[in-house]
């Protein structure tokens, strides 16, 4: 169907941070799948452990005991302080699973229509429920009526939560983002005080806090989870993307009492947590850990945003520059997608969110090297494109 607005160009082939296409042309990947390829393309440790699990077993019903699953549970567990973890296979299905999950917690203390508290500019997916919580009217229209039972504040304002808290009594949980990606990689002001102070506010009032670190999660920012440069453990968190490094699969990962909200028969899934996904996120994890690629996604994601920052210092049409290791927005005052085309022939894949923000995704194992070629086609782009000197 005709549902993505797609570049003209088809890659047969991938390595590290590389891609080739039908051609042989050679480009330079910057979006890493958005924010999928974190391992960036046929790395042999991943392919080694896809290809045993095949040739072991590819897929059971999870009306049965799955050893990779549980294996993956206990070490998201580990990693995150949480209790439990559904999976399921994106991350709007770990989404809509927080959000029934919020609703039963809401119904088990006897509130008739619980309420949701979300974002201006947050995206959670494109089901009915997960793109009702999103704050962008251009992707919600046309696909109304809407699912009621959001209410929503701007991002990074404590006040209007707590204006809400004090005058809805039907709230049972906060859904944000850590890190908006698609709302142009929008930050707190004052970093982790935001997340913190939403922690405060949510164990004032019996609140579930809920992060979607979808493209956040999994070593993004330079640490495992994004909540991990504050000081709070949310009580539910969901996971995808980077996850499986390019298998489908999906997490919503809950402690506490919101760990044991679900039972059996109140959500479920086909394909969710199968031995081959499963192995697939247990390698990544294992790779991420001993390649050090947290704290390498710190380290480069900086370089890339020092040395861009270097690069169009003081060019007229450059409003901020934003990043949390790894993923970084340039934001223009003028819509820009047209860079996406011009990246793409110079041999660089980049994207453009919320019109405006030229968005990089990189591959977590990025080098400096690297990261310097990917600023010196990417800055002369956007000094043409704004109308300065190359």
């Amino acid at each position: 169907m005709n549902t993505y607005g797609r570049q003209p160009v088809t890659f047969v082939r991938g390595e590290g941070v590389w891609l080739w296409d039908a051609q042989g042309k050679r480009y330079l990947d910057g979006l890493a799948g958005v924010a999928v390829n974190g391992l960036g393309h046929a790395h042999p440790k991943l392919l080694a452990a896809i290809g045993a699990q095949a040739a072991r077993l590819i897929h059971v019903s999870n009306i049965y005991q799955i050893a990779e699953q549980a294996a993956l549970a206990d070490r998201l567990a580990e990693l995150s302080g949480m209790d439990r973890v559904f999976f399921c296979n994106s991350g709007c299905e770990a989404n809509e699973a927080a959000i029934k999950l919020a609703r039963l917690y809401g119904h088990n203390k006897g509130i008739e229509n619980p309420a949701i508290v979300v974002m201006d500019k947050a995206f959670h997916g494109r089901t009915l429920a997960t793109l009702s919580a999103t704050g962008n009217r251009k992707v919600q229209a046309g696909f109304e009526p809407l699912v009621s039972g959001f209410v929503r504040v701007p991002f990074d304002d404590l006040a209007a939560v707590a204006h809400v808290a004090e005058h809805n009594p039907h709230i049972v949980a906060v859904l944000v983002e850590p890190v908006q990606g698609e709302g142009g990689v929008n930050m707190p002001r004052d970093g982790a005080r935001y997340l913190e102070g939403l922690r405060e506010i949510c164990d004032k009032h019996g609140w579930l806090l809920m992060l979607d670190e979808v493209q956040s999660g999994i070593g993004r920012t330079g640490s495992w989870f994004a909540f991990q440069h504050s000081q709070i453990v949310p009580d539910v968190m969901t996971l995808a993307k980077g996850l499986g490094s390019g298998l489908p699969i999906g997490a919503c990962l809950a402690r506490g009492i919101a760990a044991e909200v679900f039972t059996p028969g109140k959500h479920g899934s086909t394909f969710g947590g199968n031995p081959l996904a499963c192995a697939a996120a247990l390698a990544t994890l294992e790779i991420i850990e001993q390649d050090h690629l947290c704290e390498n996604a710190e380290r480069i994601g900086n370089v890339i945003a020092t040395e861009l920052r270097a690069a169009l210092a003081h060019v007229p049409g450059v409003v901020a520059l934003r990043n949390a290791g790894m993923m970084i927005g340039i934001e223009l005052d003028r819509p820009c997608s047209d860079l996406v085309g011009q990246a793409l022939e110079s041999g660089l894949l980049i994207n453009v969110t919320n019109e405006t923000v030229v968005r990089l995704l990189p591959p977590l194992i990025m080098n400096a090297d690297e990261a310097r070629q990917l600023v010196a086609i990417l800055a002369p782009l956007i000094r043409k494109f704004l109308g300065g000197s190359q």
